[in-house]
Parts: structure tokens; C-alpha cells; sequence
């Protein structure tokens, strides 16, 4: 006989943006999805639609078979690739979807328009309802028409408006202590739990060989929110003797911009946009990288980032919002402040002219640091807090296991 905790669960997964988009959140919402799947629970997700359009489809993601409640949805032109649904039916869809589906667990991965739908209607219906944050109004903002002068306004009534769908869930997620933190003063919703996005470490390969060039990597959506042009910068300020390569792995719609602009520089010879990559590829650019730049100011968590330790790569990154509790300066890698392009280039250099001994140091406590932000660790909690169980947030800070000292 199967135990109230055993019972395989019906879960529907909310998301405003989902495959094919490329971002974190829509990453996350896939490994999440398959991860259950894998496990058991019979799970469906909502989504804006896409091609072939609005339905019930069944799809693959994260090598996962599920089904896909597709919304109708148009294009946000100011963007590059980003639909949302129509927030006017949102409630509508979300009572057709949850009277069709009878789920036992809502989870909602924002609450701009489908997951303020959901959570309405799944609260009237008395269905559980659990969300994860994504959300920081400094990102969507740079792709609106909004004048710069306004914006301060914006965020704060942005995070007003995530409050007033936070007061139906039950409990509620976000990727780090510092997101956490920082959500719970913007909003004053409180008891918000930290959980890892989580990743398969074991899929990634690491490099100990010696090194035979200097290669600088990001990997992430080209957009302005990102700062990719300080990491250009930055680039160009290096000494020429390094000979550092730089590599920007994603799409995005300032790639044609930034493109322009490290031949400005001088450095177009050797950058390289590789525009989006199939997933071998993107693992094959972390192996090959001496180290991984992440200037963005506005990470949640950077899953980018958690992949880039997973393939024991030092790591070089802004010392804001969660990347310090990725990045440890001077253990797995190097903090900068934020938009002081000499000192990313200061940090990148100690990288680029670390001997063999403390650069493998760097690479291991990389290794050593993503191992508590297992992926199987993150479903656990999920499924603990989709049955109503009390959880703990999982301790991903650990000690380093190698000196970084030349």
C-alpha cells in the first residue's frame, strides 16, 4: 500500500516563459518538470504558446516526455523572442486548465500573467499552491519603452503587484539566502525558503590539463541587463601579452551591438559570438575556458555560473545580488565591483597569470562548492513542500578543499 508520502502527485508547472525561450527560468522549469516526471508524478505545464500554437501538446524537455498546456499568446516586440500570454484571459485559462487537470499542487514560476491566473483560481478551488521566484524588475524593465527617470517607481509598484499573488501561496521559493533576503524586504511576504536551482554536476566535464591559452567565457542571454560591453572593456584593457580569447556563448538583442562594438575595441580577432549553441556545444565551450565572466548585477543565482563550477572553472564575477554566494573571492575565484570595468579586468588578469598550482586550487574548490546544489536535493524539497511538509533549506555553504596561494 502506497503512503500519503509515496503517492505519485499531480503536478501543473506555471511559466511565463518556457522552451523554447533560453533563460534561467525557463531552464529551471524544464529540469524541474523532467525531474518529477523521472520520479513518477504525473505533471503538466503551462506556457505561452509558441510554434505550433495554442494546445495540448506533447512534448520533450530535458530528455522528459510531458504535456503541455500551450496558451495563446503574442510576440513582445521590444524583445527579441520573449510571448506572453494575454493577461486579460488569464483567470479563464487557468479555470479551464485546472477543471480539466484537477491537479493536487499548482506551482508557479511568476506571477505576471499566467501564474497570477493560477494562483487566483487554484486559491478559490482550495488546491495547493507554491511559487519560486524568478523575478527581478530590473530585468524586464530593459526591455520596455519605460524612460530611465520612471524606473525607480516601476520597480517598487512591480514588486507591490508580486505581493498581491504571493498572498495566496502557501510557500514560497527563491534560488539563494540573498534572493531570499532580498525578496522578502521588497515585498514583505515572509518565511521565503532558499533552494538551488540545482544542476546535474556529473554532466559537465572538467579540464586539469595544462593550460595552452588564455580563454575567457560567458554564457548567457545577450542583453543589456547582462553588461556584457563591461566584459568587452575589460578585454580590451588586458595585457596584449595574455593573448586572452573571448567567447560569448547566447542570443540575444544586443549581439549585433556588441559585435560592433569589440571592433571598436580592437578585440573582434579574438571574440567570438557563437549566437545560441546545441547543448554539447555549450559544454564543450565550459571544458575548453580557462575562466568564466559574469558581470550581470541582477543574478538570482546564475545558473550559467553553476555550470561554469560544475566544469571546474575558476570564476570571475560582480559582487552583487547571489553571485557572492557562488563565487568565493580568492577560493573558487575572483568578486569585482559592480561596473568597475579595471577591476574585472584586475581579476580576470590574476586568473589569466595564476600558476598551474593555484589556478587547479581555484578549479577544484569550484568542483567542491557546486556539489550541495544538487538537482536531486532541489526535487526532494519540491516534493516535500507540494505534499504540505515542513523542509529545511539545504546548506550549500561549505569550506574550500584546496589553498588558493601560489
Amino acid at each position: 500500500m502506497t503512503s500519503e508520502t509515496e503517492r505519485p502527485l499531480k503536478i501543473l508547472i506555471a511559466a511565463d516563459t518556457f522552451a523554447p525561450d533560453v533563460n534561467g527560468a525557463a531552464r529551471f522549469t524544464a529540469e524541474l518538470a523532467a525531474g518529477l516526471v523521472r520520479r513518477g508524478h504525473d505533471v503538466r505545464v503551462m506556457a505561452p504558446a509558441n510554434k505550433p500554437g495554442p494546445g495540448l501538446l506533447d512534448e520533450v524537455h530535458a530528455g522528459a516526455p510531458m504535456r503541455v498546456h500551450r496558451i495563446y499568446s503574442w510576440r513582445w516586440y521590444p524583445h527579441d523572442w520573449l510571448r506572453f500570454a494575454l493577461p486579460w484571459r488569464s483567470q479563464q485559462n487557468a479555470a479551464k486548465v485546472l477543471d480539466e487537470f484537477q491537479p493536487d499542487v499548482v506551482h508557479i514560476q511568476s506571477h505576471i500573467v499566467i501564474g497570477r491566473g493560477l494562483a487566483r483560481q487554484a486559491a478559490q478551488r482550495g488546491i495547493r499552491i507554491v511559487a519560486t521566484n524568478h523575478f527581478m524588475p530590473e530585468n524586464m524593465l530593459e526591455h520596455t519603452l519605460l524612460p530611465h527617470f520612471l524606473r525607480a517607481t516601476a520597480v517598487r509598484m512591480a514588486w507591490a503587484d508580486a505581493a498581491k499573488t504571493y498572498q495566496y501561496v502557501e510557500s514560497i521559493t527563491t534560488p539563494t539566502r540573498r534572493a531570499a533576503n532580498f525578496l522578502e524586504a521588497a515585498t514583505d511576504v515572509t518565511d521565503v525558503h532558499a533552494v538551488s536551482c540545482g544542476i546535474r554536476a556529473t554532466d559537465y566535464t572538467p579540464d586539469f590539463a595544462e593550460r595552452t591559452a588564455n580563454r575567457i567565457l560567458f554564457v548567457g542571454r545577450v542583453t543589456g541587463e547582462k553588461n556584457i560591453d563591461q566584459l568587452l572593456r575589460a578585454v580590451a584593457a588586458l595585457d596584449p601579452e595574455l593573448d586572452a580569447q573571448l567567447e560569448i556563448v547566447g542570443g540575444g538583442d544586443q549581439l549585433e551591438n556588441l559585435k560592433r562594438m569589440a571592433k571598436q575595441l580592437g578585440i573582434d580577432g579574438r571574440t567570438v559570438f557563437t549566437g545560441y549553441v546545441t547543448e554539447e556545444q555549450l559544454k564543450q565551450s565550459y571544458t575548453r575556458a580557462t575562466v568564466f565572466a559574469m558581470p550581470s548585477t541582477a543574478e538570482l543565482q546564475s545558473i550559467a555560473t553553476m555550470e561554469a563550477m560544475a566544469s571546474g572553472l575558476p570564476v570571475v564575477a560582480a559582487d552583487a545580488m547571489a553571485l557572492p554566494h557562488l563565487v568565493h573571492d580568492g577560493e573558487n575565484g575572483y568578486l569585482f565591483r559592480p561596473g568597475d570595468v579595471q577591476d574585472l579586468a584586475a581579476r580576470l588578469t590574476e586568473v589569466l597569470t595564476a600558476g598551474e598550482r593555484k589556478l587547479n586550487a581555484l578549479k577544484r574548490n569550484s568542483l567542491a562548492f557546486i556539489q550541495p546544489h544538487d538537482i536531486d536535493r532541489t526535487l526532494s524539497i519540491f516534493e516535500s513542500l507540494y505534499r504540505g511538509l515542513p523542509v529545511e533549506d539545504p546548506v550549500t555553504e561549505i569550506e574550500p578543499v584546496a589553498s588558493a596561494e601560489d
